[in-house]
C-alpha cells in the first residue's frame, strides 16, 4: 500500500497520531478565494466516480401536515458541538421500533456525518457533492460539487455551510441555496470536520497543519503544523482547540494564536477529541481510551478495548460513550473510567450521538442501533444494507445517518 493510499485508509478509520512544530505563518500557496459557485476543480482527484444529476429519494409515511420542516433544528456540526459532546440535552430520539420517513440514494458512499439545522439535513458524499435536503420529505433543496470526495461533517453557523473535501480545500456555502461564499486551498486532503466558534472555523489538514480561517471571508488567521496529517476534528472549549493527529498525539492550542498549550502522545492515532467538564476524552489505534486534563494534559485514567478507538467518544450524565473496532460499544465512567457495560456488535462502531436517555450507534454489520444508555440494553436496531460508518444525528425524534452504498436514512417511529 503506498503512502496515500494508507493516509486515506487511516483517515477514513477516524472520520469519522511527538508534539509539531509551531507555525503562525500563512503559506503563498495556501490562500483563501471568494467565487462563485465552481463546478470544476484544478486539482487531481483519485478517480473519476459516478456522479447522480439528481438523488433518488423515496417517501414512506411523510409527516402530518401540520408539522413542517421548520421544527426541525439541534445538531449545526460534527457530534453535536465544538466540544464534540455527542450529545444535545434537549433533543429526542425514537426509543422503540423504527421505519423509514425517507432515504435518499446516491451512487457512492457516505462517511460524512449529517449535519441539521433549521430543517436541512447537509451532508457530504463520496461522489464529490455536499447536498442539502428537507429534513421533513428528503427533497434535495441543492447540492454543490467539489474536485473530490467530500469524508469532511458540514458545519453550519450564521446561515452559511462550512466543509472540507479531498481535493484539499475548505468550503463556505451559502445554507440556503449553495453558492460558494469563499474556498480556501491547503496542501492536503481536508478530511476533518470544521468546528465554528466566535466567528473562526478551526479544521485540521493532510498536510499537518491546524488551520484557523476568519468565518466571513476565509483568510487565515493561524496554522498549526503538527508531526502528521491531522484527519480528526478540533473541539473548541474555553479559548483552546483540541485535536488528534495521525502522529499519535493530542495537541491544545490557543484559538486566539495558536501557540500550543500542551500535548500528549501516545501509541497510536488519535480520534477526534470531546472535552467535557475540564476532561478531553480520546480514542487511540493503541487500544485505549484516554481521559486527559484539559488544562494542562496530564492522563486522568485510561481504559483498553481490544482493538482500535477511532470513535469519537460522547460524554453524558457522567458517562463516556465509545465505539470500538473489536465492534462493542463502550459506557465507562467519566470520572475514573470504569467499565459501566458493553454491547456487542458484529462489526466496527461509529461515533455515538446520545440523546434522551438513549446511545444512537452505526456499526459495520450494516445496522443502527438504539441502545439504553443506562445498561446498554437494545431498544431496536435497523438493517441499512451496507456499513454504517457515518456517525448518526438525532433531531426531533427523526435519526439521520449514511450507509456505504451511498444511502442517507431518516428514521422515526412509526
Amino acid at each position: 500500500m503506498d503512502r496515500r493510499s494508507l493516509l486515506a485508509a487511516t483517515s477514513g478509520l477516524l472520520t469519522a497520531s511527538s508534539a509539531g512544530c509551531l507555525r503562525l505563518s500563512a503559506q503563498e500557496s495556501t490562500t483563501a478565494t471568494p467565487s462563485a459557485n465552481e463546478t470544476e476543480s484544478e486539482t487531481e482527484t483519485a478517480g473519476e466516480e459516478p456522479t447522480p444529476t439528481e438523488a433518488e429519494t423515496t417517501e414512506e409515511e411523510p409527516e402530518s401536515e401540520g408539522e413542517t420542516s421548520s421544527d426541525v433544528s439541534g445538531a449545526p456540526m460534527f457530534q453535536y458541538d465544538a466540544a464534540n459532546s455527542g450529545t444535545n440535552p434537549n433533543e429526542t430520539g425514537p426509543q422503540t421500533s423504527v421505519g423509514q420517513q425517507w432515504t435518499a440514494r446516491f451512487l457512492v458512499r457516505i462517511l460524512s456525518s449529517p449535519a441539521v439545522v433549521d430543517g436541512t439535513v447537509y451532508v457530504g458524499s463520496n461522489d464529490q457533492n455536499v447536498y442539502a435536503f428537507a429534513a421533513a420529505d428528503g427533497s434535495e433543496e441543492w447540492s454543490y460539487k467539489t474536485g473530490d470526495s467530500v469524508v469532511s461533517s458540514p458545519a453550519v453557523a450564521d446561515g452559511t455551510v462550512y466543509v472540507g473535501s479531498g481535493d484539499n480545500n475548505v468550503y463556505a456555502l451559502s445554507a440556503e441555496d449553495g453558492t460558494e461564499r469563499w474556498s480556501y486551498t491547503t496542501e492536503g486532503w481536508v478530511n476533518s470536520s470544521p468546528a465554528v466558534v466566535d466567528g473562526t472555523v478551526y479544521v485540521g489538514s493532510q498536510d499537518e497543519n491546524v488551520y484557523a480561517l476568519s468565518a466571513s471571508d476565509g483568510t487565515e488567521q493561524w496554522s498549526y503544523q503538527t508531526g502528521g496529517p491531522v484527519g480528526s476534528t478540533p473541539a473548541v472549549v474555553d479559548g483552546t482547540v483540541y485535536v488528534g493527529g495521525i502522529d499519535d498525539t493530542v495537541y491544545a492550542l490557543s484559538a486566539a494564536d495558536g501557540t500550543e498549550q500542551w500535548s500528549y502522545e501516545t501509541g497510536g492515532t488519535m480520534s477526534s477529541p470531546a472535552v467535557v467538564d475540564g476532561t478531553v476524552y480520546v480514542g487511540s489505534q493503541d487500544e485505549n481510551v484516554y481521559a486527559l486534563s484539559a488544562s494542562d494534559g496530564t492522563e486522568q485514567w485510561r481504559y483498553g478495548v481490544g482493538d482500535t478507538v477511532a470513535s469519537s467518544p460522547a460524554v453524558a450524565s457522567d458517562t463516556v460513550y465509545v465505539g470500538s473496532y473489536d465492534n462493542n460499544v463502550y459506557a465507562l465512567a467519566a470520572d475514573d473510567g470504569t467499565k459501566q457495560w458493553s454491547y456487542g456488535t458484529d462489526g466496527w462502531v461509529s461515533s455515538p450521538a446520545v440523546v434522551d436517555g438513549t446511545v444512537y450507534v452505526g456499526s459495520h454489520d450494516n445496522n443502527v442501533y438504539a441502545l439504553s444508555a443506562a445498561d446498554g440494553t437494545e431498544q431496536w436496531a435497523y438493517e441499512t444494507g451496507n456499513w454504517v460508518e457515518s456517525s448518526p444525528v438525532v433531531v426531533d425524534g427523526t435519526v439521520y445517518a449514511g450507509n456505504y452504498d451511498g444511502t442517507v436514512f431518516a428514521l422515526a417511529e412509526q
